[in-house]
């Protein structure tokens, strides 16, 4: 596997991109971050992904603030970082990320999975929103989708492919009204869309970086619905 880190231009910069895979792949994911960056855990889920034959990129969605990565324990100054992304810089980068695997590599959008954590999770479901010809939408635990500064759930009748999305029951930062509401919003959509909700996991329960959210049997079976999903909508040439 080759693993490097390059860079794309956006409108607002040029965005830090790592990258992983094994060479030409016919479809790709792009990873998008938990509120403390493109950090280790984030690289290796993106690993995971190549290991399975995609191409997978995990953007930098702090460059904008000279920021790279935070540590876990550093919430308080994560909050505002992620605060400041808005709709329209996700989409701006989110579209950067697409346009150079077109160009790089020769992959549309529609062989282009966006999969989002925590933060990226959001991150990804507006991307969904505005971003059409996606290949598809894999969202673990997005607070802020059904309320908040940034909620989109209103624009949620623009997505125009498949979604999965993946949240604990007894996460605290997407009450059961929220989980209820993306529910109602998924099943008007007219593409395959389902939304997950795990018993005894929280926030994070996938993150196996942080043991003390780290729930293996719900984090297992989320990445085994997220694996089979890929195959469906964005399945690997033969």
């Amino acid at each position: 596997m080759i693993t490097e880190w390059g860079t794309v231009p956006t409108e607002d910069g040029p965005m830090g991109l790592y990258r992983a895979g094994g060479g030409a792949a016919s479809a790709a994911v792009v990873v998008l971050q938990e509120a403390f960056g493109v950090n280790d855990h984030v690289q290796d889920v993106t690993r995971r992904f190549a290991a399975s034959g995609y191409l997978a990129v995990a953007p930098d969605l702090f460059h904008r603030t000279g920021i790279g990565v935070l540590g876990y324990e550093q919430h308080a100054e994560a909050m505002p970082l992620i605060g400041a992304i808005d709709a329209g810089a996700i989409t701006r980068d989110v579209r950067a990320v697409l346009a150079h695997l077109a160009a790089h590599d020769g992959l549309p959008a529609s062989r282009v999975a966006v999969v989002g954590f925590c933060f990226g999770g959001r991150a990804a479901f507006t991307a969904a929103t505005s971003i059409r010809g996606l290949g598809g939408t894999v969202v673990f635990y997005g607070p802020g989708i059904a309320a908040g500064p940034h909620a989109v759930l209103a624009d949620a009748g623009r997505i125009d492919a498949p979604v999965l999305v993946h949240v604990g029951v007894d996460d605290p930062t997407i009450p059961a009204d929220q989980v209820a509401a993306i529910d109602t919003a998924l099943a008007d959509l007219p593409v395959p869309a389902r939304q997950f909700v795990y018993p005894d996991a929280g926030h994070a329960f996938a993150c196996d970086a942080r043991p003390a959210l780290y729930r293996r049997e719900a984090a297992t079976l989320a990445w085994d619905r997220t694996t089979a999903f890929l195959a469906d909508h964005v399945p690997l040439a033969d």
